[in-house]
C-alpha cells in the first residue's frame, strides 16, 4: 500500500501575532513510499500537486509537539478531554481552547501515559488547507514519542546562520532547542545512559563536533517514514476525521490493503485459487464422463451396425442405419407418408370434408385446409399430439410433422 507522508514545517511564531494566529505554510516537503517501508521519492509541492497515494499522513516537527506525563483519570469517554485539561491546567502555558490534546493508541484508567499537546488553531488551519486541496489526511503523527529510550536528533534550524538544533527525547520527556549556550549540554542524559544519536546529512559534521562522538546519518525523509509506520494519531476529539459516504468505503479499502489485513487477503486469494482448481477438476471429470459415454455409444453403434467404420455422431448414425434397415425390410417409419396420412385421417376434424390436395416432403405432410378456423385446428392438433405429431396452419395449408425427430 503506497504512503504519502507530508512533513509539516515548524509553526511560525511572529512576535506581533498571538500564538494561535500563525499562518500555515503553502508548500510542504513530502515523502512517497510505494510499500510504506522504503522511500520511493521525495519533493516539495503545494497540496494540490502532491502525488497520489493509498494513505496520506501529516508528520509534525519536534518543536510543535509538547509532551506531558499524566495518570489517566477514571472518566467516561465523552469526558476524557475535559478531565485531561483539568489535570494539565497548571502545566500548560496557553488557554485550554487554543490547545489540542491527544492520547496514545492504548491506555487505561490509572495508567501513566504521555499526552501530546499541539497548538489547535494552527493545526486546524493546516489540516483545512491540505484537505481543501483534495487530500484526505488519515493521521497526524509526531516525529517520535517518549517510550523510555533516550534519543537525540540533530538538524539545522534553517536560519541564516545555520544554527544546530537538537531534538532530545529523555525519560523526562522531549525538548527541542539550539545547541548554542549551556542549556543543551545541561539537559543531556547521564553518561551511563545509552543514547542513540542521529543527524540529518547537512548537520552530521557539526553534530559530531559538538557531541564529540559519531552520529548516525538519518534524513528527514527516513525519519518521517519511520514515524508514519508507528501507530500514533493526533487526530482525536474534535479534530478526529469525519468520514461520510464514499469516504468511509475508501478508508475501509485502504485499511484492507494495509499490512494488518495481509493474512486475510492471502486467505481469500487461497480460497479463490482453491475454488478455481476445484471447478477445473470438476469440469475435467465431467468431460471424462462425456467422453466415456461417447465411446460407449460409438461401440454400441458399431456392434449393432458392423458396416459403420467411422463414428462421428453416434445418435444420428444409429437413426440413419435403423431407418435404412427398416426401409430395406419394407416397413414404414414414423415419418413416412403412410404413417402420417393414417394419423391425419384418424384425427381429421369433425364436419370437415375430405382433403382436396396433399404433398409429402422430408417427413412433412402438407394438406389443403381451406376454411379452417381455430376450433378445427385446435381439435386436429389435440388429436395428433399424443402421437408426437406437430401441426401448423399457414395460408390455408396444414403441415403435419413428427416432433423431436433427428435429421437424417
Amino acid at each position: 500500500m503506497s504512503l504519502l507522508a507530508i512533513q509539516i514545517p515548524p509553526r511560525v511564531r511572529p512576535p506581533a501575532r498571538a500564538a494561535g494566529d500563525a499562518v500555515p505554510a503553502t508548500e510542504f516537503d513530502y515523502v512517497l513510499s510505494a510499500n510504506g517501508r522504503a522511500v520511493t521519492g521525495t519533493g516539495r509541492a503545494t497540496p494540490s500537486r502532491m502525488p497520489k497515494a493509498d494513505s496520506v499522513v501529516a508528520v509534525l516537527s519536534d518543536a510543535d509537539v509538547a509532551w506531558h506525563l499524566v495518570t489517566m483519570p477514571k472518566s467516561p469517554a465523552s469526558r476524557v478531554r475535559a478531565a485531561l485539561a483539568g489535570i494539565l491546567e497548571d502545566a500548560l502555558l496557553d488557554d485550554d481552547e487554543v490547545l489540542h490534546l491527544a492520547l496514545p493508541p492504548r491506555y487505561g484508567a490509572g495508567q501513566a501515559v504521555w499526552v501530546a499537546v499541539v497548538n489547535k488553531p494552527w493545526l486546524s488551519a493546516t489540516l483545512a488547507m491540505l484537505e481543501g486541496s483534495g487530500l484526505v489526511v488519515e493521521r497526524v503523527i509526531p516525529p517520535w514519542a517518549p517510550d523510555g529510550r533516550a534519543r537525540g536528533h540533530f538538524s539545522l534550524d534553517g536560519s541564516a546562520d545555520g544554527a544546530l538544533r537538537l531534538a532530545l527525547l529523555r525519560a523526562e520527556g522531549a525538548v527541542t532547542l539550539r545547541t548554542a549556550g549551556t542549556l543543551a549540554r545541561a539537559l543531556l542524559p547521564a553518561t551511563s545512559v545509552t543514547v542513540r544519536w542521529t543527524a540529518t546529512p547537512s548537520a552530521a559534521a557539526a553534530a559530531e563536533r559538538w557531541l564529540g562522538q559519531p552520529v548516525a546519518v538519518y534524513s528527514d525523509a527516513e525519519r518521517a517514514l519511520k514515524a508514519a509506520r508507528g501507530d500514533w494519531n493526533l487526530r482525536q476529539f474534535d479534530l478526529a476525521p469525519r468520514n461520510r459516504g464514499l469516504q468511509v468505503l475508501r478508508n475501509a479499502g485502504r485499511r484492507m490493503r494495509g499490512p494488518e489485513w495481509r493474512p486475510v487477503r492471502w486467505g481469500l486469494g487461497a480460497l479463490v485459487a482453491l475454488q478455481f482448481v476445484g471447478l477445473n477438476v470438476a469440469a475435467w471429470r465431467a468431460q471424462q464422463d462425456i467422453d466415456q459415454r461417447k465411446t460407449a455409444m460409438g461401440a454400441l453403434l458399431q456392434a449393432a451396425h458392423p458396416g459403420v467404420k467411422l463414428v462421428y455422431d453416434a445418435p444420428v448414425q444409429m437413426q440413419r442405419e435403423t431407418d435404412r434397415l427398416r426401409a430395406a425390410a419394407g416397413r414404414p417409419g414414423d415419418g413416412d407418408l403412410e404413417v402420417l396420412v393414417g394419423a391425419a385421417a384418424a384425427a381429421w376434424p369433425d364436419g370437415q370434408g375430405p382433403v382436396q390436395t396433399l404433398k409429402f416432403e422430408s417427413g412433412r405432410l402438407i394438406l389443403a385446409a381451406p376454411g379452417w378456423g381455430e376450433p378445427q385446428l385446435a381439435q386436429f392438433r389435440d388429436r395428433l399430439k399424443p402421437a408426437g405429431l406437430q401441426v401448423e396452419l399457414a395460408e390455408g395449408r396444414v403441415t403435419v410433422s413428427r416432433g423431436n425427430r433427428s435429421a437424417a
